[in-house]
């Protein structure tokens, strides 16, 4: 049998050289997953901002679809109004609230995303 040589090439790791190595700029990241106070803060932060981004925008849904019939009751000349033979109340309601409310919801995920990648360049965000 041959005898063993020790690997010239080994070096020795410690954890705490591994942590100092990575350094401050991930203790946001750490701060969330390991749920500390500071990590549950920017979570909170993020649903804060994305629940008054959906409030805002509730708002604006009910504004705008919740005064036709308003309108129609306020003035009921806007109501016999014809548009091709369709009563305006029938094409505004039935008809072009649907690409209102897709418009909504595309305003709503554009904004959301925006939110999360706000939240995302905090995370990754080195500490001065």
């Amino acid at each position: 049998m041959a005898a063993a040589t020790p690997d010239p090439a080994r070096t020795r790791v410690v954890l705490a050289e591994a942590a100092a190595r990575r350094g401050a700029a991930d203790r946001a990241g750490i701060d969330l997953a390991e749920q500390t106070p500071i990590g549950e803060a920017l979570v909170k932060g993020l649903v804060r901002a994305q629940l008054r981004l959906a409030l805002r925008l509730a708002l604006v849904v009910v504004a705008g679809l919740g005064t036709l019939p308003l309108l129609f009751v306020a003035a009921p000349g806007v109501g016999a109004f014809r548009v091709a033979g369709v009563p305006l109340p029938w094409l505004l309601l039935g008809l072009l609230s649907f690409p209102f409310l897709v418009g909504i919801g595309a305003l709503y995920v554009r904004w959301a995303e925006r939110n999360e990648q706000d939240f995302a360049s905090v995370i990754r965000r080195p500490e001065r």
